[in-house]
């Protein structure tokens, strides 16, 4: 259609194409053909520009090289509440794999989790150097920003969406949920007594 003068006429309004094909074809289906041949056309595809900015490369985290210097950080929602807590923060070393499991209480607020962080973790292995997390607004928040820059932790925050940029903690905590379920079994308020 694009080579014939009248095609090239039509070609950028959907509804004008299809005026000017319903003179010569007949389909039931025929303004969908239209719509998928405007959206898939060869030539518009080649000239029209992208105005989406580029996808950058993913970046790969650095390797760390000594135990508890390098963490990552993740929330676990949805358990039954017993004794007030709903939550678990999983606290994974990026070196060792071994890995803190911190039971909290729902709604948990910054300073709520920095001080189960510090009393969990900080207190056995000391400040670390970086902490990969989500964009939780807890992790976002001016306090933690705040406190870890005050303590010298770089804080690096993973891509939205993306899980894969921070998938160990991510594979941590699919991983403690399958044990709890099938440890809890049909006592499922009794997932508390399970964490190591």
């Amino acid at each position: 259609m694009h080579r014939s003068e009248r095609g090239t006429e039509h070609r950028v309004l959907q509804e004008k194409t299809l005026h000017h094909v319903r003179g010569s074809f007949f389909n039931h289906h025929l303004h969908q053909l239209v719509r998928d041949f405007v959206k898939g056309c060869g030539v518009c595809q080649q000239n029209k520009s992208v105005h989406l900015h580029p996808a950058g490369l993913l970046q790969p985290l650095p390797v760390p090289t000594n135990v508890w210097s390098d963490i990552s950080m993740d929330f676990v929602e949805g358990f039954p509440r017993i004794d007030g807590k709903s939550v678990m923060l999983t606290v994974v070393d990026r070196f060792s794999k071994f890995a803190h499991f911190i039971p909290l209480g729902h709604p948990y607020m910054a300073s709520s989790v920095a001080k189960a962080f510090f009393n969990q973790v900080v207190r056995l292995h000391g400040i670390p150097c970086s902490i990969v997390s989500d964009r939780d607004p807890v992790f976002t928040s001016n306090f933690w920003a705040e406190l870890f820059k005050l303590s010298g932790t770089k804080l690096l925050l993973s891509s939205a969406f993306h899980r894969q940029t921070d998938g160990q903690s991510e594979v941590v905590s699919r991983i403690i949920t399958m044990y709890l379920q099938c440890l809890a079994g049909d006592r499922p308020k009794s997932w508390l007594q399970w964490l190591p």
